[in-house]
């Protein structure tokens, strides 16, 4: 279950494939730490019971399934945007994770993008990767959207952690102008220019989608 997957696949679809592959003690775990978020979703105390299930899920689930793991466990507990922020800024860089993972699941507009921001913000390249899923594709402005593609490039994020990507990067001649500016900079610097770049420029030369009324980027911002 790879952390790609865990923003992309609906809930139901995901506690589905990710019960597959856990044994016998973890999907038990998981299904009583389900139950118990899904019974007791706000908080009882200085902290709820679905939020020390975000901290055992490692343990619990193993590596490799713990952000599948606690995006199930928020959207269980119905975690709206005050309680994913909470969660984010008291969490680990793990638990940041799953909740920039669980942003398309709970947060149907906005509200959200200030967590994404601060994502973007860091040097912690899974927290880029994980801050640019389709909640970030839906709603940061074109802007934001560009910095954060070369954001990406300048960390070694691949940009196939980019959601959305051919769509909003094409016919943006803007981006395009500062993937050629950053290309022109790491030449003269006699470094490397990154292969990404060459893919995310000839996207830019495809031809934009026809903005529709429930398109939030059919305007340059």
């Amino acid at each position: 279950m790879t952390q790609l997957h865990a923003a992309h696949v609906p809930p139901a679809d995901l506690r589905a494939a990710l019960s597959a592959e856990l044994g016998g003690a973890a999907r038990s775990w998981l299904d009583q730490a389900l139950d118990e978020a899904a019974a007791h979703p706000g908080t009882h105390g200085p902290i709820s019971v679905w939020e020390l299930r975000l901290a055992e899920a490692g343990r619990r689930c193993g590596p490799a399934h713990a952000d599948a793991a606690r995006v199930l466990v928020l959207h269980a507990a119905r975690a709206g945007t005050d309680a994913l922020t909470r969660v984010y800024s008291q969490g680990t860089a793990d638990e940041r994770r799953a909740v920039l993972h669980a942003l398309p699941h709970l947060v149907p507009g906005p509200d959200a993008v200030p967590l994404v921001e601060d994502a973007l913000r860091t040097n912690d390249t899974r927290l880029v990767a994980a801050a640019l899923g389709p909640y970030a594709a839906r709603h940061l402005d074109a802007h934001q959207w560009r910095h954060a593609v070369l954001k990406c490039l300048f960390t070694g994020v691949p940009v196939d952690s980019v959601a959305d990507l051919d769509r909003r990067a094409a016919g943006d001649m803007e981006l395009a102008r500062m993937l050629a500016d950053y290309a022109a900079e790491r030449t003269a610097a006699g470094r490397p220019v990154p292969e990404d770049l060459h893919r995310v420029l000839a996207l830019t030369e495809s031809e934009p989608p026809a903005p529709g009324p429930a398109d939030p980027h059919g305007k340059e911002s």
